[in-house]
C-alpha cells in the first residue's frame, strides 16, 4: 500500500512538472510574438504607478498601446489596474491621464481601475467589453505576462491578439524565472485559484 502511494505521488509530481515545463515554453513562445491586428479596443495591462506617475514599465506599456492606437489598429483604448496600495491613484487612472496628456481623446479611453490581480482585471475588462459591444482586443503587456492574461480573456469569449511592449529574443535565467512564475499563476488559475 505504501509503495503504491509513493508511486502515485511520484507520478503526480512528474505530471505536474511536465505540465509546468510545457506551459513555461508556451509562455516563452508567446512572449516574442506580436500579433497586433485590427481590433475593437487596445487593452493595456496595468503596472506600478508612483504618486500619479507611471512607472517605467507602465510607461512602456502605455507608449506601445499609444503607438498601436496612432497606427489605427483600434479606435479605443482600455487602461487597467487598481490602487496597488496607493490611497489616491489607481494604475488605470494614471494610464488614462498619461494617454490623454499624449493626445488621446478622453472619449476614446475606457477605464478598469478595480483590479488587484490579473484575474480580477481581466474579468472586469471582459465585462466592460461585453457591455460596450466590443468583441476583440489587442492585449498590451510585458511579453512574459501576455500568455496568461490572453488565456483569461479568451476564456471570457473574447478574440485576443497579444502585443508585448518589447520583444526580447535572448532569454536570461531571470526571464525563465518570470516565465515559470507565470506558468504557476496560470496553472493555479486553471485549477480555480485566482491570484
Amino acid at each position: 500500500m505504501k509503495r503504491s502511494v509513493q508511486l502515485g505521488l511520484a507520478l503526480a509530481a512528474a505530471t505536474l512538472l511536465g505540465w509546468m515545463g510545457w506551459v513555461t515554453v508556451q509562455i516563452r513562445k508567446q512572449s516574442v510574438v506580436d500579433e497586433a491586428a485590427p481590433a475593437d479596443v487596445i487593452v493595456i495591462m496595468g503596472a506600478a504607478e508612483y504618486h500619479g506617475r507611471p512607472s517605467p514599465v507602465l510607461r512602456a506599456r502605455l507608449d506601445h498601446g499609444l503607438e498601436l492606437f496612432q497606427q489605427g489598429y483600434a479606435r479605443r483604448i482600455l487602461t487597467t489596474g487598481g490602487a496597488g496600495g496607493d490611497p489616491v491613484f489607481t494604475e488605470g487612472v494614471v494610464g488614462r491621464n498619461y494617454l490623454m496628456n499624449h493626445g488621446v481623446p478622453p472619449e476614446s479611453i475606457l477605464l478598469e481601475d478595480e483590479g488587484a490581480t490579473t484575474a480580477h482585471s481581466t474579468t472586469v475588462v471582459a465585462e466592460i467589453m461585453r457591455r460596450s459591444g466590443l468583441r476583440s482586443c489587442i492585449l498590451v503587456s510585458d511579453g512574459y505576462h501576455i500568455y496568461r492574461a490572453k488565456k483569461m480573456l479568451e476564456f471570457r469569449g473574447l478574440e485576443v491578439y497579444g502585443s508585448p511592449r518589447s520583444i526580447k529574443q535572448e532569454t536570461s535565467p531571470q526571464d525563465w524565472w518570470l516565465y515559470l512564475r507565470q506558468a504557476a499563476g496560470y496553472t493555479l488559475w486553471t485549477a480555480g485559484i485566482n491570484l
